[in-house]
């Protein structure tokens, strides 16, 4: 991935170019609409802005290369996990914290940095590996700090928000060395998030039964459907985003989206109630914190990830 890469890259023109009709003509839809119906528009204007602030930041990011796409999805990943550990109290411990945080930054610094033995873009073995010594650290503060009192929440806080919001979004990050980076991570984006647009749709449409109560009320089954039938189809409308894949990783990545999503978004939503909190933060207009954001790309891109190393290698 580079600039004149994605210059290059009819996949990236097409997505670009797409996705920012797409921002365009909605702007304008939801203006005209709020001019005539302020106070019925004003949440889906609100959230307008919140995509026209990440949108753009992200097309830019990638077309900017490998460098600015892992830096930022880096530091999305810090910023995830500082609303995380804010939300369950673990920022109160500067030691944990801090240790997780350099953690998440050494899993950047493994998708940029030269493999010493195969000699290609990303150590992959060191990534793979990184949760041992990330984990193998947050295990010694409380060592090193000579204490015991409450220390196994702070591990396990920490150890937790690490894996799941530091290395498995990670795993975004280290798409980009691969040979189709621009189709396989603009395919997942827009696929994960048109899943969320269809489980809302279907949900309000035809939703009668409560998918998980006591988790997310709003959640229905009839949604849950909806949106994984929208998410097998996908692949095979967009199978030029992913021009290497069989009909079986077709299948697999429909799956991986319309399940995994779903997954993702509830997981989150389990943290939030049981803390007591209705979004993990207010950083994004219209849309809470970053997490309630990137809820579902977390746990569908590690597993989209290695579907692909598992039929492709990444390197």
């Amino acid at each position: 991935m580079s600039l004149q890469a994605a210059i290059d890259s009819g996949i990236f023109r097409f997505y670009a170019l797409a996705i920012l009709s797409l921002l365009a003509f909605a702007g304008i839809t939801i203006a005209i609409l709020r001019w005539r119906w302020p106070q019925k528009m004003d949440h889906a204007w609100r959230s307008y802005l919140g995509w026209l602030m990440m949108v753009p930041l992200v097309i830019g990011a990638i077309f900017l290369g490998r460098f600015a796409a892992v830096f930022l999805f880096t530091i999305i990943s810090i910023f995830g996990f500082k609303e995380y550990a804010r939300a369950t109290g673990l920022y109160r411990d500067f030691f944990m914290t801090g240790t997780a945080y350099l953690g998440i930054i050494a899993v950047g610094i493994t998708c940029l940095v030269t493999d010493p033995n195969l000699h290609t873009p990303g150590w992959y073995g060191l990534f793979i590996v990184m949760p041992v010594y990330v984990i193998a650290a947050l295990l010694m503060v409380p060592i090193l700090r000579n204490r015991t009192a409450g220390q196994l929440q702070v591990m396990a806080l920490a150890i937790l928000g690490f894996i799941y919001i530091g290395w498995m979004f990670g795993h975004l990050s280290f798409l980009t060395n691969a040979n189709h980076a621009y189709g396989y991570i603009l395919y997942l984006l827009v696929a994960v998030s048109l899943n969320d647009v269809a489980a809302y749709t279907c949900g309000r449409l035809f939703g009668r039964h409560p998918l998980r109560s006591e988790i997310s009320p709003k959640k229905t089954w009839e949604g849950s459907i909806g949106a994984l039938i929208f998410s097998m189809i996908l692949p095979w409308v967009m199978w030029f985003s992913l021009p290497d894949f069989t009909p079986r990783e077709l299948i697999l990545t429909g799956l991986i989206v319309g399940i995994g999503g779903q997954i993702g978004d509830l997981a989150i939503s389990v943290i939030k109630r049981d803390v007591g909190i209705k979004d993990t933060g207010a950083l994004i207009k219209g849309h809470g914190g970053i997490l309630d954001r990137i809820d579902s790309l977390i746990f569908t891109t590690p597993l989209f990830f290695h579907m692909i190393s598992f039929y492709h290698p990444i390197q």
